[in-house]
């Protein structure tokens, strides 16, 4: 009989008791003790199970849940050592999942964490004897609610293991779960200083300086760099998505997807599809991993739909994008065409990095489960032998690229201004192709630069954002080069049509220069105009057979948000 799938369940005794969908990784845990590790941070992307498995740590090891053992997991794989059994329910453990701490400002973000350490403290008051405690321990222990000092919160889980070793006579387990999404806010939203600030002394005091922790798991998207918020972390074994550690405890195998389907009755013949949509994923060596939440919404809706894309905020993938420079926006077009990048992965990210290294946006994108690896390269040339490896990338499958397409869709205030735009290009109606490219900067211009002020290369940032939509909005019926040589030169951008008996378009985009003599926008427009029948960049596509009068050439001008576009 199957079971019913329960969408985003991530409170593993509740599915245990309901008898729900759940695919087996409780192996995880027999692995994860046996390594003895002091503290453990695992990387995976949004949606893994990251949370389901710190809760399923949590039911094992945690004394509120002893002599639950054989109902919770008599029938799982953990349950068969036997020496792992008797550690079920005989640990003081301490969860923390900071998976919805998702605000804008650091003073919300900082009550919200210490609410979080608050209810831990409430939750164990007469465990510990509150009671008992000496009148030092009380004032300390009721220090810590929503309005703490930072120098309570930074002490605050030390000083609840201290308490918890001295009644139980054991070391505390300390799961944390989704350390970096306040990180991530704190830097989309600009307070990651103070962020940052005030983690880095919560997890040295946590996971350091604690002689009452008994071991530990961190899980989070990213690995932060070391500078941010672990560099008195030394005792930290870190796995990536690169790493062979763990790489099926998170995220579902083929077999167990097509298991899944088969317990859900679905037609075999479908294996195939779903491989196409959202297979892709791979973890150190494992190939074939695929994103639990698409997968079991599938099984529940059966219907194709990117659940993972749709699921929660892209805000800092698309803000990275967005506001990249033009050589970030061009390899991006060269992945929504299904094309490879190449690029120097960093798993460990700076954040301050991510303004203006192109190689850790996309080592972020990584991590994050947006882009997958197809191919790794040593291109050293250390006479001592020290790797400097160059990953070929990818979007990781259809899901993704769908995401990024509605993203960028997203990113015009107006969407419906950019098709009009496009049906007026396509009908060579000048006029209101300008009204329309008007509306789309004005709104949009300053959304593609990432200072106060438009840059000097805000135009080539625009330009490039625009061409993405583009991409997006005639996927289907044209083919989009942008900087490829034809005749005697590069043009800026060409929409092929994959029908002859269709219009094609050449565009030239230029910036007013007065320095060359241009008096305003129309001689800039003019000279772009020049420079595509002096280049003869229509070679191309009068070589495919497309009329000389089909092709519509257009000259872009631009000077600071304002925008003129002649039509040969």
């Amino acid at each position: 009989m199957a079971r019913t799938i329960s969408i985003g369940a991530q409170d593993f005794v509740k599915l245990r008791e309901t008898g729900c969908f759940y695919i087996d990784k409780t192996s995880f845990l027999t692995d994860w003790w046996n390594s003895k590790d002091d503290v453990t941070l695992i990387t995976r992307p949004r949606r893994f199970g990251k949370t389901l498995n710190m809760r399923t740590a949590e039911a094992f090891f945690s004394m509120k849940y002893a002599g639950r053992g054989e109902e919770l997991f008599g029938d799982l794989e953990v349950w068969q050592d036997g020496e792992m059994s008797k550690e079920q329910g005989s640990w003081p453990v301490i969860f923390l999942t900071f998976a919805g701490i998702k605000y804008r400002d650091y003073k919300t973000t900082k009550r919200a964490m210490n609410t979080l350490i608050a209810e831990q403290f409430n939750d164990y008051r007469d465990v510990v004897g509150y009671d008992s405690m000496s009148d030092i321990d009380r004032e300390r222990y009721d220090a810590v609610r929503e309005d703490m000092t930072d120098d309570t919160a930074a002490m605050s889980l030390n000083f609840l293991c201290s308490l918890l070793e001295k009644h139980f006579g054991k070391k505390a387990i300390v799961l944390m779960d989704e350390y970096d999404t306040p990180m991530q806010e704190a830097w989309v939203n600009g307070f990651w200083d103070d962020m940052t600030a005030y983690i880095k002394s919560l997890f040295n005091n946590t996971f350091k300086t604690n002689p009452s922790l008994g071991k530990g798991i961190m899980t989070g998207i990213t690995r932060v760099s070391k500078k941010s918020i672990f560099s008195d972390l030394n005792n930290l074994t870190v796995i990536t998505t690169t790493s062979n550690k763990y790489s099926t405890a998170f995220g579902f195998t083929e077999d167990e997807v097509f298991a899944a389907m088969d317990e859900q009755g679905f037609d075999p013949v479908l294996r195939e599809k779903v491989k196409a949509v959202y297979d892709g994923f791979t973890f150190g060596d494992e190939t074939d991993i695929y994103n639990p939440w698409s997968i079991t919404n599938y099984l529940k809706n059966r219907e194709f739909k990117p659940y993972w894309a749709d699921s929660s905020s892209n805000s800092l993938a698309g803000s990275l994008i967005r506001t990249g420079d033009p050589k970030l926006k061009e390899n991006f077009e060269q992945l929504l065409k299904g094309e490879s990048i190449e690029a120097e992965i960093d798993e460990q990210i700076v954040f301050s990095n991510l303004d203006g290294s192109e190689n850790a946006v996309w080592s972020l994108l990584f991590s994050s489960g947006y882009l997958k690896v197809v191919n790794i390269r040593n291109i050293s040339d250390d006479p001592l032998g020290a790797d400097r490896l160059l990953y070929t990338l990818t979007l990781t499958n259809k899901e993704v690229k769908l995401m990024f397409e509605r993203l960028i869709s997203r990113w015009f205030a107006d969407s419906s201004a950019l098709s009009s735009f496009v049906k007026s290009m396509l009908e060579g109606n000048e006029e209101d192709m300008n009204n329309y490219m008007n509306r789309i900067a004005l709104r949009t211009f300053s959304s593609f630069d990432s200072g106060t002020k438009p840059s000097d290369d805000a135009p080539e940032r625009f330009y490039h954002g625009f061409v993405l939509g583009l991409m997006v909005e005639k996927a289907e019926g044209y083919i989009l080069k942008s900087n490829r040589e034809s005749g005697f030169g590069r043009y800026d951008v060409v929409m092929e049509p994959k029908d002859v008996n269709n219009p094609a378009v050449i565009m030239e985009f230029k910036v007013y220069n007065e320095k060359k003599g241009e008096k305003d926008l129309s001689d800039t427009a003019e000279n772009a105009l020049k420079q595509i029948e002096e280049k003869k960049y229509d070679t191309d596509l009068l070589s495919r057979g497309i009329p000389a009068d089909h092709i519509y050439k257009y000259g872009f001008a631009f000077k600071g948000s304002e925008c003129l576009i002649r039509m040969a």
